[in-house]
């Protein structure tokens, strides 16, 4: 390298330096409160070998012994994950004054809380297997859901993550889904309450927000919004009910947006592809698209029109 090169890149070097000192939320430099996300991840499919022995079990493994395998798990999880609690309460304003044995201790309070919900959370998933088995007839077997079914991977994962939520961990619920939605295309937020029986379709492109709540026997198909209306009201809107509520039973399917957070799709609820929702719909009802225009461009250059669909008729992708 010549001399000007290097003395440039010096200066380079000096030019970020002097930047970092300006005190803004990108200038922290503390490594000792990062979190380690490739940990936070190795949790989550450490997680998925417990929810699913028989399913993701490590090929050294022997099913003979179960009891020691599970305690290997639960030591790596408790270790890794009471470090990743341990690193987010720091900067929470609660442990600003606590010394790190008390951090530490709160920290593994919270995790052995979340291993004893492991049982309940198995529960969960299964209605959810169960539900997606049931709901597709394309599934052939058990193990093609849970090893190939985004869907399910992105609810499991969530219900994981919601967990911690409740226990108000911070900031490492969001990194798990955070997880799922880059691997499956489902963006469920930690904070919204789901219940039993969930199905999601296709998954991909489906966002729930924060707020929502969806009741069970519930089954969404790809590219579903369960969002807010505006939220241009920033923090201001911390805490207030901004997403909609889904009762029991409803299919929603592809392409729909349902938003707002007094908007209540009442039980036994059908809702059609690309319907876009802001108001209450009551119970038993079918939401669908009409007066939609199909045009087909014919080889022999004459265009086919369909207008004024009949009432009922359905516009969705599967």
């Amino acid at each position: 390298m010549s001399i000007a090169k290097e003395n440039e890149m010096q200066d380079v070097v000096r030019e970020i330096l002097a930047d970092y000192d300006q005190g803004r939320p990108i200038d922290r430099r503390e490594v000792s409160t990062q979190i380690d996300e490739k940990a936070v991840v190795g949790v989550v499919q450490k997680l998925l070998r417990i929810l699913f022995p028989g399913y993701y079990r490590k090929k050294s493994y022997t099913p003979h012994d179960d009891e020691r395998n599970l305690s290997f798990f639960i030591e790596e999880i408790e270790f890794q994950l009471t470090r990743q609690v341990a690193g987010v309460l720091r900067g929470q304003p609660d442990f600003e004054e606590a010394d790190e044995p008390a951090v530490r201790r709160e920290a593994l309070r919270l995790v052995l809380a979340f291993l004893h919900r492991i049982p309940a959370l198995r529960e969960l998933v299964n209605t959810d297997l169960e539900a997606t088995f049931d709901g597709d007839p394309a599934a052939k077997s058990m193990e093609e859901i849970v090893l190939a079914y985004p869907g399910l991977l992105a609810i499991t994962i969530y219900r994981i993550a919601h967990e911690l939520f409740l226990l108000r961990v911070p900031l490492i619920p969001r990194m798990m889904t955070e997880y799922a939605h880059a691997r499956t295309g489902v963006d469920i937020h930690p904070g919204a309450t789901i219940g039993r029986y969930f199905f999601i379709d296709h998954a991909t492109g489906v966002v729930i927000g924060e707020t929502s709540v969806i009741g069970e026997h519930v089954k969404i198909y790809q590219g579903v919004t369960i969002g807010a209306l505006s939220t241009r009201g920033g923090q201001k809107l911390k805490g207030v009910k901004r997403h909609p509520t889904i009762e029991d039973n409803v299919t929603i399917y592809s392409g729909a947006s349902i938003l707002g957070g007094e908007t209540v799709i009442g039980r036994n609820s059908v809702i059609g592809g690309n319907s876009f929702i802001t108001r209450p719909i009551k119970p038993n009802t079918r939401v669908s698209i009409k007066n939609q225009e199909l045009q087909i461009d014919e080889s022999d250059g004459e265009t086919f029109c369909e207008r004024d669909l009949q009432q009922g008729a359905w516009f969705y992708t599967i």
